[in-house]
Parts: C-alpha cells; sequence; structure tokens
C-alpha cells in the first residue's frame, strides 16, 4: 500500500492541516511576526534578519535537492542560521535553517573524487532532514564554510555563546512571567491542611535538579525531607504535582529509591511515602514505575531499584513497561530512514510498524490513563522511573492534561511545560544537545518530542477540548533546537538560574503571546469538569505526518484545513454581528434617542437571526 493509499484511507492523516512557515519552519520570513514594526529587522537576502543576528559569511554552491535536481545558488551563513537561495531556476527553492537544528556536519568526498557534485559538506539536522551541498574541488573550496557551519552550529565547543544570549529581540509581554509556582499551586487549592510548601530547597541544597519551591504533607518535617533524600537516586525527593480539588487525591513524582543489590530500607521513607497516602484517606497509595520490570531490576546493580512489598506495605507497585532513553533515540531514528528523503510506499505499513514510534507512544499514552484514571476516582500515586526526569515528566504532564482542563488552554499548556518539564529538571541541554558537537553523545533522546506527539494524538482525538491548535506544538518542536529563545536551555533550573537565562534571553512565550490568535483552535469548547480519556490502542494511533514528514514536496502543506479557514470566517462574522447587536442594544436604552429608538428596535433581532443563519448550515 502507498502512502497516497494510506492516506485517502485515512482521511485524518491526510489533511495535513499545516505548514508551518513554508519549507522554512523557524525562518522569520513567513512567520506571522516577520511584519511587527517592533522587530525592526534588517534584510538578508529575501529574509528578514533577527535584532543580534550578523552575517558571517556567503558562498556560491550546489544544493543537491532530493526532491529534485542539483540546484545552483547561494548560501548565507549567520550567527543564528544557515539561508540558501537558488540562482538558476525559475521556481524558487530556499532553505532557512536554524544553526541549532544542526546536530552534524561531515564533509563528503575528497578532491580525488570523481563523479559530478560528489564533493561538498553533508548535515544532518535533528528535524527529520539531511542537506548535502557540493562545491568545486579546486582550492580546498569548502575548508571556509565547514570550519564556519561547524564553529556557529556548535558554539558551546567552541568557547562562545548560544544565539539566545545575543539576540536582541523585543517584544511587548514577558513570557517569563507565564508561570509562578506559588500561583500555579493557589490555582490548584495549596497550600491546606494536608499538603505544605517548603522552600527547604530555596539555594538548591536538597537537590540541585528541582526547583526552589516544593510542596510536600504537611506532617512531614524539614529533617524528614533531609533524610528521604538520601534514599532517592539524584536526592529528587518525592514531591506534589498536582492536586484533585474534589477528591484530594494527588500526583506526586520523584526518582527510583536506592535500594541496590543488597536490599537496603529506609524507615523515613517508607514513613513518608506513608504521609503521602495517607493525606486524602487512601487504602492503597498506588506507585507507577515508568520502567519494565526487567530495568528496574537491571537498575538494582547500579545502586537503583524500586519499592518492594515488604518494606511498603500499604502500597502497590505498577510497572508501565515504558523503555528508556536509548530506546526512544533508536526508534526515532528508524523513523527518521523511513520518511527522508523519500517514503518507501510499497511497504510503508510494515516499515512504520518496525521502527516501533507509534508502539512507544502506545506505552506512553496508556500509562498516563492508568495515572489519571487512578487519581480521579480517589486514589494517590507516586510516579517515577530511574531518575524522574524523562518518562517521569512524560506521565506526570499527559495526566495532569487529562484531567485538568486548564492545562488545555493555550496559556495553560505555557504553564504546564514551565512547570513539570523545565522547572523539574527534564535534561534539555543533554537530550537535545544545544550547541554541542558531540552528536553521538549517549544521553540525546526524543523524550520531549515524544510528549509532543502524544498530546497531538489527544487533540486528534478530542478536537475541541483544546484551545490551542497544531501550530502551537511544532513551534515548540522547532525551537526546542533553534538556541533562539532561552526558556528549552541548560538542564535544570539552577543552571538556568546561575547563567541568567530569565535576564539575558527571551521567552519563547514572548514569542508566542504576540501573536496568539495563531496558535488558537477555533474549534475550541470550554469543559471546565471533563476528563480526557483517549484511546491508546494502535488503530486510533497515527503518525504525525505534518511534522515527521513535512519535507517532503508530496505532503499537502496548507495553512489550515478548508473547513478550519471556513470556520474562522464564520466567527468574524458572528463577531462583526454581536458587536453591531450590542451597539443598538446601547443607543436604543440611550433615554435621548427615542426617535433612534423607535426606528432601530424592528432591526434589533436581525444579527439574531443572521448569527442562526451562519451557524445552521455549518
Amino acid at each position: 500500500m502507498s502512502l497516497v493509499e494510506v492516506e485517502e484511507a485515512n482521511p485524518v492523516m491526510a489533511s495535513a492541516p499545516i505548514a508551518p512557515y513554508n519549507s522554512s519552519p523557524l525562518g522569520n520570513s513567513s512567520s506571522p511576526n516577520a511584519s511587527r514594526e517592533s522587530l525592526k529587522m534588517e534584510p538578508l537576502a529575501d529574509v528578514a534578519m533577527l535584532p543580534g543576528e550578523e552575517r558571517v559569511i556567503d558562498k556560491d554552491i550546489i544544493y543537491i535537492c532530493p526532491f529534485n535536481a542539483a540546484v545552483k545558488g547561494k548560501v548565507f551563513i549567520t550567527n543564528y542560521r544557515l539561508y540558501f537561495k537558488n540562482t538558476d531556476s525559475e521556481s524558487p527553492v530556499t532553505l532557512d535553517v536554524p544553526l541549532g537544528v544542526i546536530s552534524r556536519v561531515e564533509k563528503m568526498g575528497g578532491a580525488s573524487s570523481r563523479g559530478e557534485n560528489s564533493y561538498g559538506l553533508e548535515i544532518t539536522c535533528k528535524d527529520m532532514r539531511n542537506l548535502r551541498f557540493a562545491l568545486k574541488q579546486e582550492g580546498h573550496s569548502r575548508r571556509d564554510i565547514f570550519e564556519i557551519i561547524f564553529k556557529y552550529a556548535f558554539p558551546l565547543s567552541h568557547g562562545m555563546q548560544l544565539f539566545a544570549f545575543l539576540s536582541q529581540e523585543k517584544y511587548e509581554e514577558n513570557g517569563w512571567n507565564v508561570y509562578e509556582a506559588m500561583e500555579e499551586y493557589r490555582r490548584q487549592g495549596l497550600p491546606n491542611s494536608e499538603w505544605r510548601v517548603t522552600f527547604i530547597n530555596k539555594n538548591y541544597e536538597l537537590c540541585d535538579t528541582y526547583p526552589t519551591i516544593l510542596v510536600v504533607p504537611f506532617k512531614a518535617t524539614e529533617e524528614d525531607l533531609k533524610r528521604v533524600a538520601t534514599f532517592r537516586s539524584r536526592c529528587r525527593i518525592p514531591v506534589l504535582s498536582w492536586f484533585h480539588k474534589e477528591n484530594h487525591a494527588v500526583i506526586t513524582r520523584c526518582s527510583q529509591p536506592l535500594v541496590g543489590m543488597s536490599g537496603k530500607r529506609n524507615k523515613d521513607d517508607e514513613r513518608y511515602l506513608d504521609l503521602i497516602r495517607e493525606a486524602n484517606g487512601t487504602t492503597k497509595l498506588t506507585i507507577y514505575d515508568a520502567r519494565p520490570n526487567v530495568n528496574a531490576v537491571a537498575n538494582k546493580a547500579t545502586g537503583g531499584g524500586y519499592e518492594g512489598d515488604d518494606a511498603y506495605q500499604n502500597a502497590e507497585l505498577v510497572f508501565l513497561d515504558i523503555h528508556n532513553i536509548h530506546v526512544m533515540r533508536e526508534s526515532l531514528k528508524k523513523l527518521k530512514d523511513i520518511v527522508y528523503p523519500n517514503v518507501e510506499e510499497s511497504h510503508w505499513l510494515s516499515s512504520l510498524e518496525s521502527t516501533h514510534w507509534l508502539e512507544h507512544i502506545k506505552l506512553v499514552l496508556s500509562g498516563a490513563i492508568q495515572v489519571a484514571d487512578k487519581v480521579s476516582s480517589g486514589s494517590s500515586v507516586v510516579v517515577h522511573c530511574s531518575d524522574g526526569w524523562d518518562r517521569t515528566a512524560q506521565l506526570t504532564s499527559l495526566s495532569m492534561l487529562m484531567l485538568d482542563s486548564y492545562y488545555r488552554t493555550l496559556r495553560g499548556f505555557q504553564v504546564l511545560l514551565e512547570k513539570e518539564w523545565i522547572g523539574f529538571g527534564h535534561k534539555f541541554a543533554s537530550r537535545i544537545g544545544h550547541g554541542d558537537k558531540n552528536h553521538a553523545d549517549q544521553d540525546r533522546s526524543p523524550i520531549f518530542v515524544q510528549f509532543i506527539d502524544c498530546v497531538w494524538q489527544m487533540t486528534k482525538q478530542f478536537p475541541t477540548a483544546f484551545e490551542f491548535n497544531e501550530r502551537l506544538l511544532v513551534v515548540i518542536l522547532d525551537h526546542l533546537y533553534s538556541c533562539r529563545f532561552g526558556t528549552f536551555l541548560y538542564n535544570c533550573e539552577s543552571a538556568r538560574e546561575s547563567n541568567n537565562v530569565r535576564v539575558k534571553t527571551v521567552s519563547l512565550w514572548s514569542f508566542v503571546s504576540s501573536d496568539a490568535s495563531f496558535y488558537v483552535n477555533p474549534f475550541y469548547t470550554p469543559e471546565s469538569s471533563r476528563v480526557l480519556y483517549p484511546v491508546a490502542s494502535m488503530r486510533h494511533l497515527e503518525l504525525w505526518v505534518t511534522y515527521y514528514i513535512r519535507w517532503n514536496p508530496r505532503i499537502q502543506q496548507q495553512q489550515q484545513s478548508p473547513v478550519e479557514q471556513r470556520y474562522k470566517e464564520l466567527l468574524v462574522l458572528r463577531d462583526q454581528y454581536l458587536k453591531k447587536l450590542e451597539e443598538l442594544q446601547l443607543s436604543d436604552s440611550a433615554p435621548s434617542s427615542t426617535h433612534l429608538t423607535n426606528s432601530s428596535t424592528p432591526n434589533a433581532a436581525t444579527p439574531n437571526q443572521h448569527i442562526t443563519h451562519l451557524q445552521t448550515p455549518f
């Protein structure tokens, strides 16, 4: 079955609703914000340069396009991007690649290589594409361009700063103010008689990868917390992530206990978990260990482990069988092989299955559903993996997304990412490798990409439940790599603070808020108390074509689906009629407007009639 046939059989998959920024998802030339006068951009060929962006080198080059013939053009390298534009063809071919997206730069061929376009550069990107450029073979013509790309794509490996610290972009709203921990905990109804706020980690002394503000059981003393920290990997003790206002059940997160091969026990840790259980009278505390059972047992050999039944008698341990960072990295590599540059149509379904990518998505979603269901039924849970910053973040944030409609709003989703991923120390720098030349680093893994994919799966199954659209998810992933904003830099809050990220860089949320309407889902219908349970079966999961295969010109790329476009037009008309109705009612109620009132009253119902007429056929 061909990919086209697969798409025809699955209309949801085929209706690629967006194509962020045309062929350059991060190029500001086609971004909705490019025209904003406040950015004061200067021209670079046909793309607008960012404030703080500087041109480094221009060079005539041949782009070996995987979808067409080789294309002659000019490449411009700045301290932020690689920009290519063709010079020998009527149809424009452009590339706009932030240097942060580059994972690897290699020389292709040698001075004695034979064959046309066999001498040049091969660039591997983190966003599912590769780029190949050819140059003339005489005179070491690629040396300068290779050295410059290598230097500016990996600034930290050359003692230089990431572009986020050089950018001079200005926005009206400061995105760093989106998330305030105390404000978010108050929204949840905390602190209360069961849970208290502690500042024991204000100087990152208890745990250097946790945030400064933590919520812990009311009965737990500061000394209890210190003793528990000695028995949890990286001192990441169980702390509250989310509180259910009605039944008082909680989601807590932590790292694995340091049981080791000898089966160590820690009375303070056992008592602490019992305090979590007692807080809302849960008969059994459910501990969700994200790992496969065999992996958790193997972790004992390195000093880790899991909560045994003999030690934690009031707890139930459930393994969720989600694989580790290395398995996920290899899975995405396999996916890239089948989607770029060409999709092998004859074996598409079996090829996709062989990557196991959707299988991993299913296991992550399934685990989050179990967590959400347990909490919704009134039982408190503890969630952990090994160190509590990869699979743990996936499970807590997805289950919170299912339970709490606030996180399904545009701003609430930003709060969720700031809290569960950025605040609680997902290792973005290690997993993404910002500015680092070590492409083969075993710490790299698409854990956050996988989470965003799970969110996308939920938006497809519940198209009216999310205030934000697919564009937001793509922009988040694009700027996960770009190094244009400070949001995803470094491994934890303490590292961001020591590098003055909030002062010296711009937040991604500043950029998003500057054109928030671009990321709004027109089908959104607020439902405050609804819990979402997506179907985590292979029959209901889809490959996110408009992200993973967006570089293939065969994938139809539209700014939005015709249905979405029409619905937005209807919403604009509705707003216009409602505004007109309000004006008529105001003039009608004015005491000095007797004549106007008499003349306008018969027409006052007209807008309502129009609104009904507009909505009914749709």
